[in-house]
């Protein structure tokens, strides 16, 4: 099961053809908070992550976003990025989860629309 399930379902983990290419050629250069590995051909030309759990984008952190996408030359471990005292934690994309938004009158939420104000008057053609 853990073969076809590895075969099918490419939204979990890694595909056959990454592990592969991970195995054969990659060398492994760090792990971030959400416990994404990250690695890059032995030459650095190549880079990529392995996700885990599900393979969502927004769960890679901008700095390793940066080295990703040859942004930034030196990995976050080698080279931690410089954040602003005003930013926020990064938080991954949270649709679909417990955590996502959720404004008031959403059927997610409590389902109740607030009341309506009176400033809205409705168009009719002449």
């Amino acid at each position: 099961m853990a073969l076809l399930g590895k075969l099918f379902v490419w939204w979990r983990g890694a595909t056959p053809g990454t592990l592969i290419t991970t195995w054969w050629s990659g060398s492994p250069v760090g792990e971030d908070q959400y416990g994404n590995r990250y690695y890059q051909t032995k030459d650095g030309k190549r880079r990529w992550v392995v996700y885990a759990g599900t393979v969502e984008a927004s769960r890679v952190p901008p700095d390793w976003h940066g080295w990703l996408h040859h942004t930034f030359e030196h990995t976050p471990a080698e080279e931690p990025f410089r954040t602003k005292p005003w930013e926020q934690e990064y938080r991954p994309n949270l649709t679909g989860t417990s955590e996502a938004y959720r404004p008031s009158g959403s059927l997610w939420n409590d389902g109740k629309r607030p009341a309506a104000t009176g400033d809205y008057k409705a168009w009719r053609p002449n």
